[in-house]
């Protein structure tokens, strides 16, 4: 109910989806199975062979009567790095707005995010063209995806949570800077897919891992109900920090 309240635009957001009213596809009372992928790369960077194995985990465990579970890929992903796309796009879009919010203010008064945007320099309108097209050619592969499978299970972060304030990282054996972490959430924020996170795990060293559930547009209803399937099934459900 509440997303049939939000859904559309709503005038002040030049952004927001014009989202028609049909069904998504998926009937819960239906005799069609459920298919769902999982994948945590490529196309995504580097991901922590302990992390990887928490979402296949995850996968599998919803694996049963009426649910079909598919290691996949998505070429799209490996054809165009989507960090570097959303970089290319949000620098022109976003820096104007940092600009104008953060004016007057001194250096040491900013976020490290205000910095780093206010600091990049502007994307020509060749680079910005083949950016948008790059996008395009993004939500086509998911698109191909989606005519096939229902959702699509990866990993958050490509790393249990970690300490903030850290710059570098090294995963997989590769050096990453923080920008890589936004790896398997950043498509979502160029094609404009739905998509939420739950724990489903734990570190070596007892830190949370959570895998992300991607559904195609405007299909919020199924990836919240294979949400709750997932989080019965969950080995931390119901953990909380220790004190």
């Amino acid at each position: 109910m509440a997303f049939s309240q939000l859904s559309g635009p709503d005038g002040h957001d030049a952004f927001s989806s014009n989202a028609p009213v049909y069904p998504d596809g998926l009937s819960f009372a239906s005799l069609r199975p459920l298919r769902i992928g999982w994948m945590t790369g490529p196309g995504f960077g580097p991901v922590d062979p302990e992390v990887a194995a928490i979402v296949r985990s995850a996968a599998e465990a919803l694996q049963g009567p009426g649910v079909v579970v598919e290691h996949v890929s998505i070429p799209a992903l490996e054809q165009d790095f989507a960090l570097d796309v959303f970089n290319r796009i949000h620098v022109m879009e976003m820096k104007p707005a940092f600009a104008a919010a953060t004016a007057g203010r001194s250096p040491d008064e900013l976020y490290k995010m205000a910095k780093t945007m206010l600091s990049l320099p502007d994307t020509s309108m060749s680079d910005f063209i083949d950016a948008e097209q790059a996008a395009e050619r993004l939500r086509d592969g998911f698109a191909e995806y989606f005519s096939q499978y229902d959702a699509l299970i990866t990993h958050v972060l490509p790393i249990p949570a970690h300490k903030h304030g850290v710059d570098r990282f090294v995963i997989d054996g590769k050096e990453v800077d923080a920008t890589y972490l936004q790896g398997a959430t950043v498509p979502l924020n160029v094609t404009g897919l739905p998509g939420i996170a739950l724990p489903f795990g734990k570190s070596r060293e007892g830190m949370p891992v959570n895998v992300q559930i991607v559904g195609k547009w405007h299909a919020e209803r199924t990836i919240l109900h294979i949400a709750s399937l997932l989080e019965e099934v969950s080995p931390v459900k119901g953990a909380h920090p220790s004190l």
